[in-house]
């Protein structure tokens, strides 16, 4: 399966088109919640949401005071515009 050029929206992608996207980024499935992926870096960790209507993601203990910081992206953002800010860290 090949997925859609970057600069297409994600709701223009199938599911598993989305799923292959998230491995390939390094994130891993959670097996008790199918829809959230988490995904661990150098300096932070996320978990991420396939909601509804988008993309919810949660960075770990990132914010001062070791508060979570929470931020969501529409699905009508390109999956090249999702992956800079999503990946790029807090």
């Amino acid at each position: 399966m090949v997925l859609p050029s970057s600069d297409t929206p994600l709701y223009n992608h199938p599911l598993p088109e989305i799923e292959k996207w998230l491995r390939s980024q390094g994130c891993q499935q959670d097996s008790n919640e199918l829809n959230c992926w988490r995904v661990e870096r150098l300096n932070w960790q996320a978990e991420l949401c396939l909601e509804v209507e988008e993309l919810a993601v949660r960075y770990i203990n990132a914010a001062e005071g070791q508060r979570d910081i929470m931020r969501s992206f529409k699905y009508s953002l390109s999956r090249e515009d999702v992956e800079a800010a999503v990946f790029s860290g807090p």
